[in-house]
């Protein structure tokens, strides 16, 4: 098994779920999202031996690798995307 570890600081509004000991929590009673920077924020402390889990959609800022980016009409045949280079924007 291999673990990642990543700060997550644009969750997709309405797809934070939260686990306390295992019970889902409700977002808007038991806890809080701020959507710009990611942080949970409990109604009532969780003891500080309390198993927290935690899974949601997110957005990553990127920019565009490049000033120009080389396509043609054939480039957009059905089914196919031309190369667009980005690269993440750390905020």
């Amino acid at each position: 098994s291999v673990s990642y570890t990543r700060d997550v600081r644009k969750p997709v509004l309405g797809t934070v779920r939260v686990g306390l000991q295992g019970d889902q929590q409700t977002e808007g009673v038991d806890f809080d999202v701020d959507p710009a920077s990611g942080r949970i924020t409990f109604a009532n402390a969780p003891a500080q031996d309390a198993s927290v889990t935690a899974g949601f959609e997110f957005d990553v800022p990127v920019r565009f690798d490049t000033d120009g980016i080389q396509t043609s009409a054939a480039s957009f045949k059905a089914g196919e995307i031309p190369n667009v280079p980005v690269v993440e924007v750390r905020i």
